[in-house]
């Protein structure tokens, strides 16, 4: 029996063939008959029978930002077929869905009440399947997270939060991510580098947290230019696996305002927008925002990517995302300046706001938004 490469919140399985281990851990955890919850190009290219689980049921009908309406579905999905437990493979958007898939799948609609914002973190049980995340992409972090993000039927974007949701393993199979594109690269690398920058300049106290931000930073630094470069780089694309899940394993102290205002733009029905891409984007305007609320903390981050002082990372950053040619502002990504004017009063509610160690309020991120546009 192969045992865990890492036990930390959650089991971790890490190296190149890694995927192998599923039916096994499946077997242990009691799963007779798992539902795949996946997105349909993944299918197309073959990634569910890399799993080697037989014909398991599938559900692909998700979104890059999954909706209420996908997840319903899902829901019934997953009842039809009589699963006992949820396979998530994919990016942050499979995993998200398939974390609320097993809520509703144990728990009474409607999956709004059980989000952060509206008292929901106790109503979510230990009823939950089991849920093994097998991650295709090294951005979200949400395969060792116990959140998830889903977009209402209301229009609202919303945040779910409960120790429930965390995966009972993740399977962190870095040949998976062997084929991903280099804009993708790009854009789900820079999600888990921000998840690194602003997990490590919460306002809670963590320093087991803050170390492991640090670390992952420093990785995510080092090897995101190079996995963006050559794909098939095998070296970058482990270690910049290990950035995305030492992102992940900081959530525990929660995020800030890079996150608050990117969450209620990925919430735009008349945009497609990436939420690791928007995440890259308003990284330069909140280190600036934030630079004297927090300004040893930037400082210990640039000595870890080399820059001369804390001063210097929002323009360091930039460059960064030039170098892996993403957008440097929201124009260039199509939004509108009226599609600005309703988010100000979302982001500041955002569930991530009350940690940035500067106080976000409503004129503030209409600044952020504006510069970023």
């Amino acid at each position: 029996m192969r045992l865990p490469d890492i036990a930390y919140l959650t089991d971790i399985y890490l190296d190149f063939g890694a995927v192998a281990v599923l039916p096994e851990l499946l077997e242990r955890l009691g799963v007779k008959r798992p539902l795949v919850v996946t997105d349909a190009g993944l299918v197309k290219l073959g990634y569910v029978k890399q799993l080697k689980l037989g014909k398991p049921a599938v559900f692909d009908e998700i979104e890059t930002n999954p909706t209420e309406a996908s997840l319903l579905k899902g829901v019934a999905q997953y009842k039809k077929s009589k699963c006992d437990g949820i396979v998530a493979l994919g990016g942050g958007s499979p995993m998200d869905l398939a974390k609320l898939l097993g809520v509703l799948a144990t728990h009474p609609e409607p999956i709004e009440q059980y989000a952060i914002v509206r008292g929901g973190i106790p109503k979510i049980t230990s009823k939950v399947p089991p849920i093994v995340a097998v991650p295709t992409t090294a951005g979200s972090g949400s395969e060792v997270g116990r959140a998830a993000l889903l977009t209402l039927n209301s229009g609202r974007k919303l945040g779910f939060l409960s120790a429930h949701l965390l995966p009972k393993a993740a399977v962190c199979d870095p040949e998976l991510t062997l084929d991903l594109p280099p804009g993708l690269t790009a854009g789900t690398g820079m999600d888990a580098v921000s998840h690194c920058v602003e997990t490590f300049c919460s306002t809670k106290v963590n320093p087991v947290a803050d170390a492991i931000a640090l670390d992952g930073l420093g990785r995510g630094w080092k090897y995101i230019r190079q996995a963006f470069a050559d794909g098939k780089d095998r070296p970058a694309r482990r270690e910049m696996m290990l950035c995305s899940l030492m992102g992940g394993l900081a959530f525990q102290k929660s995020l800030g305002a890079v996150h608050s205002l990117s969450h209620p733009m990925g919430a735009l029905k008349s945009r497609r927008l990436h939420h690791g891409t928007l995440n890259a984007l308003f990284l330069p305007p909140v280190l600036r925002f934030n630079r004297d609320a927090c300004a040893e903390k930037m400082d210990a981050m640039a000595k870890v990517i080399g820059a001369p002082s804390g001063a210097a990372l929002p323009e360091a950053f930039a460059k960064l995302n030039e170098d892996l040619k993403l957008p440097a502002r929201l124009s260039e990504m199509g939004v509108e300046r009226e599609d600005l004017e309703p988010l100000a009063p979302l982001a500041v509610e955002d569930h991530c706001t009350p940690t940035n160690p500067r106080t976000l309020d409503v004129a503030a991120a209409r600044r952020l938004y504006e510069e970023a546009w």
